[in-house]
């Protein structure tokens, strides 16, 4: 491609609009708009008499000198001070001053009346505000307090603070207190949070954030253009926590007499090695139940047992009857061995807590997306009397869960608490746990904004397919997980050489790991990419990879640009403006260097949100991501048949002669991962089962990886069918966070992380009053970086012991003013200390809002902070999806893929 030939890009039809679930009109309530006014009145004549005091001290300056007496003189001096530092004189001293003016000039003196005449107006207009602002502040309340009655805001709530919506009943009965005690201020600042988070961000939770299904299509009959509109009304579906689903499994499998009813299988993928059995190990961390996001951290590890001779006929056991009951085991076992039950069971449990024999029925699949019910299933499945009893007593949440969706926030508390009862008292009571483990968040809910929406296509290909085509050239450079794969193939080629083949992959990532990657990952999490001077710092390149070389020039290349376009901007004279442009040049250059890197199966994913204005419209560019169907995977659920739509819809464009196929990453430890089938095929790595057909899995001894030197590709391949396998996974942890061997296939697959830094390296501005600033980032229509600001705490105009509210206010609205802030932000608070982020997401800010200003001060608890504003982009005036309640912020989830090539094969 060239810059008179830009590469565009290619827009799938389906995507995902995440919707905020209160409109944004929800929150303007929350604004004291009179008292904005007044803020702005008095500083713009604050200014003006400053302006006019400096050029009214000049005139009295020159009478200084026109006079010799002393006693004048001193008037004339202190008047000249009062006035240049914009101070009323006291009423008697300014009488005297003004007679002493006019004796000497008249016309000065007649500049000096009307400015003490406007200047005591401005002390009037200035005594007013306190009033005012209390007044609003009040109604501001009011308006909080009755938009805690709304019922998204209380549905999420319920989830995601049960403490705090315990108290909203209260708070909103004993409501209007002038000033509320600290513990109210405490209810206040977190419930406005969430209101904030329910009506201005987009992370689906609950209903804080629905999402709709939707189509770019032919314009509608209204002519296109590029507003969606969701659902007025939404759909919920509620699962439970799947870690209180493990609890129960766990409390099954810790009973010894249930135990003895439980089928058990040895580790998948377990082999003979010698003298030696090897299986892959999983070690499982428990994550702690009380707090409110908790999911089981899962580690695996090659792991060897001795070949004894009890070992030896335990597996020859399993070989010729596959599954068997633990107690059956034992029994035998006794027999076999002529040892004792007890010593039999002993040992038995030893190879259940070494993950040598597993309890496969009661693990929760990714593929399971009513995880209690496919336990209930579980459980009647093994035919036993208390199976049987226990899966009865879980008709109770289950129907709990049934109803939850449709009731109203009192019938879901109540039904909240009754499964959490019901739960309790099953492990206490059936499974006889001396502890009852249930999770504080219970329940998961994901909203539907409906399945309708509809993007024109015409006009998002004309906004953005061309921009966005060039900016996905330059995404490798920031991607985060490319080093880690192109180490991964310099590790092959060493061990392989070129056109080499492994087909032991277990081996291969037992080696790597051991011999290489763990070092390796242990060394570059110390690594930054620029030093204490903003000097790139290359990547660890310890085989010395062409490819990382590659990657190292083109950041560098992309550094060097944006230097120079900085360093023209902040030279060219006035003002920075308030946003630069990236041009094709640069983005070909940087491109030009990544080619070496090029694949050809580049599946995007891309989060941006439109600003729908009539006059140079543009697309904000959130984050960008690689995959296949990944914006989908969690919520497939909520729309019937989307799994199989998405599945015929993405197999034509997987390259000719290679197939899909997830990774699933092993246990499931938190609702994120559930999701539908996706992929035509799965890979079962050892210690796992596979949930699609026997025809549909590829397990692990299955595969090869083979290095074709004609293409100088590392291909995984199935020796069954022949066919290259291109891993892909759809759970929502990051992939580092996966075990060791899904974690490793993954740097075979089109998975990719790229936050677009595009300010890094890159020296900051001069400070003004310790503030400093970046202007928008962009390429054609397509936003790359908001405009933002970063001040240390010490910089803000943070509230004082004894500050009174409407000088605190305006002292907030100096500061604005003062650097050109928008009046609605987003804000990070960071500590700049050893604890790290004290805010590591975003908070929405509104300068309008006493309430919000005093919730954003209670984030800065260092006084070596760090706080970055950032613009609201899209704004109020420009947000492109709305429903009968309003106006609503959106996010888009939508994918990019170019047309599928034909592949090359070894």
């Amino acid at each position: 491609m060239t810059p008179d030939n830009p590469p565009t890009a290619v827009t799938r039809p389906r995507f995902m609009l995440r919707v905020a679930g209160l409109p944004v009109e929800s929150v303007q309530a929350l604004r004291c708009p009179e008292s904005r006014r007044w803020a702005d009145e008095l500083l713009v004549s604050t200014e003006r008499l400053r302006a006019g005091g400096e050029a009214l001290g000049d005139l009295i300056h020159g009478l200084v000198g026109g006079t010799e007496d002393e006693a004048l003189r001193r008037t004339l001096l202190k008047l000249r001070r009062d006035v240049f530092n914009n101070r009323l004189p006291r009423p008697d001293a300014a009488e005297r001053a003004l007679a002493v003016v006019r004796g000497l000039d008249p016309a000065a003196a007649a500049a000096l009346a009307d400015w003490l005449t406007t200047r005591r107006r401005l002390d009037e207009h200035r005594a007013a505000g306190a009033g005012l602002l209390a007044e609003e502040t009040g109604r501001a309340r009011e308006a909080l307090r009755r938009t805690a009655g709304e019922e998204r805001l209380r549905n999420g709530l319920l989830l995601a603070s049960p403490t705090l919506d315990a108290q909203l009943d209260a708070y909103t009965r004993n409501g209007g207190v002038p000033n509320p005690d600290r513990k109210q201020r405490k209810i206040e600042r977190s419930l406005l949070s969430y209101v904030y988070r329910t009506a201005c961000k987009t992370s689906p939770f609950s209903t804080f954030t629905g999402v709709a299904l939707g189509t770019l299509g032919e314009p509608d009959a209204d002519g296109g253009g590029l507003g969606v509109r969701v659902d007025d009304v939404w759909s919920g579906r509620i699962r439970l926590n799947v870690v209180a689903v493990g609890r129960l499994a766990e409390a099954v499998i810790a009973d010894p007499v249930r135990r003895a009813d439980l089928p058990v299988a040895p580790a998948s993928g377990w082999g003979r090695d010698d003298d030696r059995v090897r299986y892959v190990r999983r070690w499982v961390t428990q994550g702690d139940e009380d707090t409110a996001v908790t999911f089981d951290a899962v580690k695996d590890r090659l792991f060897f047992l001795h070949r004894s001779g009890t070992l030896e006929r335990l597996l020859a056991m399993f070989e010729e009857h596959g599954t068997l009951r633990y107690g059956e085991l034992v029994s035998w076992l006794a027999a076999d061995r002529g040892a004792g039950d007890e010593e039999c069971a002993q040992y038995l449990k030893a190879l259940l807590d070494l993950g040598m024999v597993q309890v496969p029925c009661l693990r929760t699949e990714v593929h399971d997306t009513d995880p209690l019910g496919a336990f209930q299933s579980s459980l009647r499945g093994l035919g036993r009397p208390w199976a049987d009893r226990l899966a009865a007593r879980l008709d109770t949440p289950m129907s709990c869960i049934d109803r939850f969706a449709d009731a109203d926030p009192a019938g879901r508390r109540a039904l909240l608490d009754e499964v959490r009862t019901s739960l309790r008292t099953l492990q206490e009571e059936e499974l006889g746990a001396a502890a009852a483990k249930v999770p504080q968040t219970l329940l998961y809910e994901d909203a539907a904004a409906g399945h309708t929406a509809r993007l024109s296509a015409p006009d998002w290909e004309r906004l953005a397919a061309g921009p966005l085509g060039a900016v996905e050239r330059v995404l490798p450079a920031f991607d985060l997980t490319l080093p880690q794969r192109v180490t991964f193939r310099g590790f092959f080629l060493a061990r392989y050489g070129q056109g080499g083949r492994c087909d032991d992959l277990l081996k291969l990532v037992h080696d790597f790991h051991e011999d290489f990657f763990d070092q390796y990952i242990s060394f570059t999490s110390k690594h930054t990419t620029f030093d204490e001077d903003g000097n790139y710092v290359p990547e660890e390149n310890w085989l010395s990879l062409p490819q990382l070389k590659a990657l190292d020039t083109a950041r560098l290349a992309f550094v060097e640009r944006m230097r120079a376009l900085w360093a023209a901007t902040t030279s060219a004279p006035g003002p920075v403006p308030d946003e630069i442009r990236i041009d094709e040049g640069f983005l070909a250059e940087v491109a030009a260097e990544l080619e070496p890197l090029a694949t050809d199966f580049t599946p995007l994913t891309h989060h941006v949100q439109i600003v729908d204005r009539p006059v140079d419209p543009l697309v904000v560019l959130n984050r960008s991501y690689g995959g296949v169907s990944f914006p989908f995977s969690r919520f497939t659920h909520l729309f019937d048949g989307l799994d199989e739509q998405l599945l015929d819809a993405t197999t034509p464009l997987v390259p000719e002669g290679a197939v899909l196929a997830e990774v699933t990453g092993g246990p499931v430890t938190s609702n994120l991962n559930l999701h539908g089938r996706l992929t035509g095929y799965e890979i079962v790595c050892p210690g796992e089962r596979g949930t699609l057909p026997p025809d549909r899995r590829i397990h692990l001894d299955d595969l090869y990886l083979v290095h074709d030197p004609d293409t100088d590709r590392l291909t995984l391949r199935s020796t069954r069918l022949d066919k290259e396998v291109i891993p892909v996974y759809l759970g929502y942890l990051v992939p580092l966070a996966l075990p060791e061997l899904p974690r490793t296939l993954l740097l075979l697959s089109p998975t990719s992380m790229s936050p677009l830094h595009v300010w890094g390296g890159v020296p900051e501005g001069a400070p003004v009053d310790g503030v400093t600033s970046r202007p928008r980032v962009r390429h054609g229509s397509v936003v790359l970086s908001r405009r933002s600001w970063t001040a240390p705490a010490t910089a803000l105009p943070l509230r004082g012991p004894g500050t009174a509210d409407d000088a605190w206010f305006l002292d907030w609205h100096a500061f604005r003013r003062a650097h050109a802030l928008p009046d609605r932000v987003f804000v990070t608070v960071s500590d700049g200390g050893a604890r790290g982020a004290t805010g590591a997401k975003p908070s929405y800010l509104d300068f309008d809002s006493p309430l919000s200003l005093a919730a954003f001060e209670a984030l800065v608890k260092n006084p070596g902070a760090r706080v970055v504003f950032r613009e609201m982009l899209p704004d109020e005036d420009s947000l492109h999806t709305v429903s009968a309640h309003g106006h609503h912020v959106a996010e888009l989830a939508l994918e990019t893929l170019a047309p599928a090539r034909e592949r090359n094969h070894p």
